[in-house]
């Protein structure tokens, strides 16, 4: 199994990490008291079949026990392997600028600090040695919010095809557009399975429909095409921090023609590595 802990500067960026890090498939935990670091551990193994990756936030924000967070942490060394350690940092004048704009109380300021520079000093002698241990430390002084999740996926995903999940869809046209879609493509141009009457009552997952919405000379021109714009868009997509796009494909009901192409198109994203799904929309809805 494998384990992340984030942690670092209150206002660095902690809450955008931990949802790049749920993007790419990993059960997140956000503000896990470090008491409780050894026992969620040991329950995650229990369920190792269910979940292989966890990401832990742990932050100044459990003012109460604060001062055991390297325990903690120390106690999650002991009890598991394979666990990452990522510190977001941030300059001070920076998070004090992000303080005053969200008009937010930083977790430590109290009756000994009284003002969030104090704070953050304060903060900042806490969370030193984790700092020093850190594996990875991002500082996200000057980075957007696209450019903070680039980094976070790139350091945890080998793989960047991974970090955004594509959901092939197919349609009937008569039901009306899919709210969801991203992208839209008609394939009500093809011949249709409809007027053949061994076909009608099947469907586009049914060999004998494919093979006949295939074989026509059209559908085969159209398919490189189809998956040449595909390819050229999702990385566009995905640099813009885009983590789900939905590509739909339509036909008249959305039961012979658009089943098939999205089976296609779901197909070449496997090909590709990249994360998807296929879901068929009106399939299932009553005859044409």
């Amino acid at each position: 199994m494998e384990f992340v802990i984030i942690t670092g500067m209150s206002g660095s960026g902690k809450s955008r990490a931990i949802a790049a890090m749920e993007d790419i498939g990993y059960y997140c935990v956000d503000n896990l008291p470090p008491k409780m670091v050894k026992s969620f551990t040991d329950l995650c193994l229990q369920a190792e079949d269910k979940v292989d990756k966890v990401a832990l936030v742990i932050d100044a924000r459990s003012r109460e026990i604060f001062g055991d967070i390297f325990e903690g942490i120390e106690e999650f060394l002991e009890a598991s392997s394979g666990f990452q350690t990522l510190f977001l940092d941030c300059e001070d004048a920076t998070l004090i600028q992000r303080y005053k704009e969200t008009r937010r109380t930083h977790p430590l300021m109290d009756d000994e600090n009284t003002s969030i520079e104090e704070a953050i000093a304060e903060e900042r002698r806490l969370l030193s040695r984790l700092r020093e241990c850190a594996d990875y430390v991002i500082d996200n002084t000057y980075l957007s919010v696209n450019q903070l999740r680039e980094k976070v996926v790139g350091i945890f995903l080998d793989d960047k095809n991974q970090a955004m999940l594509v959901n092939c869809m197919s349609f009937g046209f008569k039901y009306g557009l899919p709210k969801e879609a991203d992208l839209v493509f008609d394939v009500r141009c093809l011949p249709n399975p409809f007027y053949v009457p061994e076909l009608k009552s099947l469907t586009g997952l049914d060999a004998p429909v494919r093979e006949y919405v295939l074989k026509w000379e059209q559908a085969q021109k159209l398919i490189p095409k189809l998956f040449d714009l595909v390819d050229y868009l999702l990385p566009l997509y995905r640099d813009e921090g885009k983590t789900q796009l939905t590509i739909a494909v339509g036909c008249t009901g959305g039961k012979h023609r658009s089943v098939v192409f999205a089976q296609l198109l779901e197909e070449h994203m496997q090909e590709q590595k990249v994360r998807s799904t296929v879901t068929h929309r009106d399939i299932a809805k009553r005859k044409e």
